[in-house]
């Protein structure tokens, strides 16, 4: 089983490793990486050449912003009402079930999760949580509605908000999704194991982090958001802290003629691994 809406993976500088890339073959999820003009004969040595999508800009100086909105518009030429879009970094793929997170092998996550959303009016974006926030003795819900949705995020392309600035543009839009009302949705029942930031060559490394770019992240999203983010020095590094609460009163609001009795295993089924 496999998602609806298309798939997407930016990458710059990542031929070599091309982990989420190798996650969906495995799992045979259909997709598109998005590369840069100089970087496509790399590409192409490791990838099907129909599944890479080509930039028609390179080396702007402004992390992944361009590309993530040349994504969304290419998604919306197509005539997808929504899209997913992936960071190159995602090693695999798991089930959160009774505090045992279980290998994904096919593309049944992210559909079941499109089911969700598709169930209400107002959700806006949804993904999956990180794996390393998801230990096996931590106690969470299924998912977290109205928080940062970050990575791997399915996007709903009616949204009049973009991707803006340089830094911290996850979070960025989805605190100007939740202060329209609407909602956002991580969900904690599926989960990515992603690569620790700065732990991995190319991608935006060097245009972001470069210097004082923790800061320069951290003050950037408190100046698009000075109502809800504060910045301080914790951990032997700047960090920024957003406050949620305001945002708790967003509800999700159900569309009319959808069922929500029983349960659907969606085909999942455990399998012991020799």
């Amino acid at each position: 089983m496999n998602p609806r809406f298309p798939v997407y993976i930016i990458s710059k500088g990542r031929w070599e490793s091309r982990h989420t890339s190798k996650a969906f073959d495995r799992m045979q999820i259909p997709y598109h990486i998005v590369v840069e003009p100089q970087e496509y004969e790399k590409y192409a040595q490791f990838i099907d050449s129909k599944k890479i999508l080509v930039l028609p800009f390179s080396n702007l100086g402004q992390g992944g912003i361009p590309a993530r909105n040349w994504v969304w518009n290419h998604s919306v030429s197509i005539g997808a009402k929504r899209h997913w879009i992936f960071d190159d970094n995602i090693l695999s793929f798991y089930r959160l079930n009774q505090n045992r997170r279980i290998y994904i092998d096919s593309g049944t996550a992210l559909r079941i999760i499109e089911d969700f959303v598709l169930r209400y009016k107002n959700v806006r974006l949804a993904g999956l949580n990180y794996m390393g926030l998801c230990k096996n003795r931590d106690v969470v819900p299924p998912f977290y509605l109205n928080t940062r949705v970050y990575s791997m995020i399915l996007i709903d392309n009616s949204l009049t908000h973009m991707w803006r600035g340089r830094y911290n543009e996850d979070t960025d839009l989805s605190l100007r999704v939740m202060k329209d009302g609407d909602c956002t949705v991580l969900f904690n029942a599926f989960l990515g194991d992603k690569m620790a930031t700065m732990t991995q060559r190319g991608g935006n490394t060097d245009e972001l982090y470069a210097g004082d770019g923790r800061f320069d992240m951290a003050k950037s999203l408190q100046e698009q958001h000075p109502d809800v983010v504060k910045v301080s020095w914790k951990f032997n590094r700047w960090q920024h802290h957003v406050n949620y609460e305001p945002f708790k009163k967003n509800k999700l609001i159900r569309k009319d003629g959808w069922d929500f009795s029983g349960i659907n295993n969606y085909g999942l089924l455990l399998k012991k691994v020799k």
